[in-house]
C-alpha cells in the first residue's frame, strides 16, 4: 500500500508510520561549519543519523524553547563526537530527546520502526489468525480466522489448538514468540500443525500474505425495545474510516434505532482517521482545534456527511487516549452523543513522524490539540457525561474475557444502554428518523 511521505498522528507512543526522509542534497547544509569531511562521507557516517534527527527537532518541535535546552549548543556537542557504529548514534539521538521531557518525542531503530509502522497501517504480514493461549491447557488456540485470509481459506477456524509451527512444538512457548514464528516475509510458507477436537493432529501449510487487521468490530443487540447498533472501535489505522463506513452503513441498513460505539482501551492512532470517523456522526460543527509551536491554529470541521443522525452512547476508559480523546470530545461538544465510562487517559499532543535515511525513525510533536469547546484535556482526559468506574473485579472479568464488553456483564455498557433508554426520543423507537440524542449540560 501506497502511503504519502509525512504523517500526522495522534497515538500512544508505541505506534508509529513512515515520514519523510532526508536526501543527500538535504544532507549537504546539515555539515558543521568548518567541517573537513565530504559530504558523502557524512552522509554515510552515523554521525548523519545524529544529525538528521536534530534537524527535525529544531524545525518541528512543539516547544521552541526546546524545555529551556540550548538546542544549537547541543548540535555541536553531538557533532563533536565520534561515532563507531549506529548503535553509539542511537544511544546518543535517545539520551538527547530526553532533555525535552517529552515521552512522546522519541527514536526508534530500524527493527522497531518497521515493526510499529506495520502495526499503524493497519495490516501485517501473516497468515490471518488471531492467537490466544487457553488459560486452562496453556495451548495456543486460534481465537479468529481473519475472513479472506490465507488461514481462513485453507479451513483453520475458531478454537483450533496450534501444536507445532514449522516442526516446532509451541508447548511452553509463549504467544508472542509463536506471533513472531508465524508472521514473515510476504510470499513464504508456513506449516502449522493444528488439533482440533478428538483428531489426530494435522499439518496446514499457508503462504504468508499480507492482511488487512480488522480494527473496527459491529453487530445487532436487542436490548428490550431497542435495536442497539454496537461498534468496538480498537484502535485508529490508515483502514479505520474505510471498516467504520462500512459498519455504520451495514447497521443502518439492519434499521437499529440507536448506536454504542465502544472505544475502550483504544490508545490512538491517526489524527485523519479520527476526523474522518467524526464526519460520520457529525453534519456540522468542529472537531478538533491544533496549535503549532509558531501559534498557527488548525481547525477540522464537520461537512455535512454524517451516515446517520440516531441517537448515539460512547464508551470509554483510562486507556482510551489521543485520538480516541479527539473523537470522544467532539461528540460531547457538539452534543452529538452521551460519553459514559470512565474518565479518558488525556493526551492532548499531535505527533509527526519521519523515517531517517538509515531506515530508523523519529517521532515529534508537533501540536497542542483542543476539543471543540478550547479544553486542553492534557494529563485531565475527557470527563464522561455519564461517569461509570469500574471495580478490580470488574475489570478483571472484562480483560480476561473481552467477549463479555457489550453483554449483561458488562456494567459500562449496561449504562450506556440505560442512557439510550431514558432518551425520550425513543419511547417510539423509528429506525432511520430518530434525531441525536441530547446532552443535558
Amino acid at each position: 500500500m501506497t502511503q504519502p511521505s509525512t504523517f500526522r498522528f495522534v497515538w500512544q507512543p508505541k505506534l508509529v508510520l513512515r515520514g519523510a526522509m532526508f536526501t543527500g542534497a538535504m544532507l549537504a547544509t546539515l555539515l558543521p561549519i568548518g567541517a573537513t569531511s565530504s559530504v558523502a562521507a557524512f552522509k554515510d557516517s552515523p554521525k548523519a543519523i545524529v544529525d538528521e534527527a536534530w534537524q527535525l527537532i529544531n524545525r518541528e518541535y512543539v516547544d521552541g524553547t526546546f524545555n529551556r535546552v540550548d538546542w544549537q549548543q547541543t548540535r555541536k556537542d553531538l557533532l563533536k563526537r565520534n561515532y563507531r557504529n549506529r548503535q553509539e548514534a542511537y544511544v546518543a539521538i535517545r539520551t538527547t530527546l530526553k532533555k525535552l521531557g517529552d515521552p512522546y518525542t522519541r527514536f526508534m531503530d530500524p527493527q522497531q520502526f518497521q515493526s510499529l509502522n506495520n502495526q499503524t497501517s493497519g495490516e501485517m504480514s501473516g497468515v490471518g489468525i488471531k492467537l490466544e493461549a487457553n488459560p486452562r491447557t496453556k495451548q495456543l488456540v486460534v481465537a479468529e480466522a481473519i475472513e479472506n485470509s490465507p488461514a481462513a481459506k485453507a479451513g483453520i477456524k475458531a478454537g483450533d489448538a496450534i501444536v507445532a509451527i514449522d516442526g516446532k512444538s509451541t508447548k511452553n512457548m509463549t504467544l508472542e514468540n509463536a506471533i513472531g514464528l508465524i508472521r514473515g516475509e510476504i510470499g513464504k510458507s508456513v506449516t502449522l500443525k493444528i488439533a482440533r477436537g478428538s483428531s489426530s493432529p494435522f499439518d496446514v501449510p499457508l503462504t504468508r500474505a499480507q492482511i488487512e487487521v480488522a480494527s473496527v468490530f459491529s453487530e445487532v443487540k436487542q436490548e428490550g425495545k431497542l435495536k442497539v447498533g454496537y461498534i468496538r472501535l480498537s484502535e485508529f489505522s490508515s483502514h479505520s474510516s474505510e471498516q467504520m463506513q462500512k459498519a455504520i452503513k451495514d447497521l443502518n441498513r439492519k434499521q437499529v434505532n440507536a448506536y454504542v460505539l465502544d472505544m475502550r482501551g483504544n490508545p490512538g492512532g491517526l489524527l485523519q482517521a479520527s476526523v474522518e470517523i467524526a464526519r460520520m456522526w457529525l453534519d456540522n460543527g468542529t472537531i478538533v482545534k491544533t496549535v503549532d509551536r509558531k501559534g498557527t491554529n488548525e481547525n477540522f470541521r464537520a461537512v455535512q456527511g454524517a451516515l446517520t443522525q440516531l441517537p448515539m452512547a460512547v464508551l470509554v476508559d483510562g486507556n482510551s487516549a489521543s485520538a480516541s480523546e479527539i473523537l470522544a470530545g467532539a461528540l460531547k461538544d457538539n452534543r452529538r452523543a452521551q460519553i459514559v465510562g470512565a474518565q479518558t487517559f488525556g493526551k492532548a499532543l499531535v505527533q509527526s513522524v519521519h523515517s531517517l535515511s538509515d531506515g530508523s525513525g523519529i517521532a515529534v510533536t508537533v501540536a497542542h490539540y483542543y476539543t471543540p469547546n478550547g479544553t486542553d484535556i492534557g494529563q485531565k482526559g475527557v470527563t464522561p457525561d455519564v461517569r461509570v468506574d469500574l471495580n478490580f473485579m470488574e475489570q478483571k472479568n472484562l480483560s480476561e474475557s473481552p467477549n463479555l464488553l457489550g453483554s449483561a456483564r458488562d456494567p459500562q455498557y449496561q449504562k450506556a444502554i440505560a442512557v439510550l433508554q431514558s432518551n425520550p426520543n425513543l419511547a417510539n423507537p423509528n429506525p432511520g428518523k430518530v434525531p441525536a440524542v441530547s446532552s443535558n449540560r
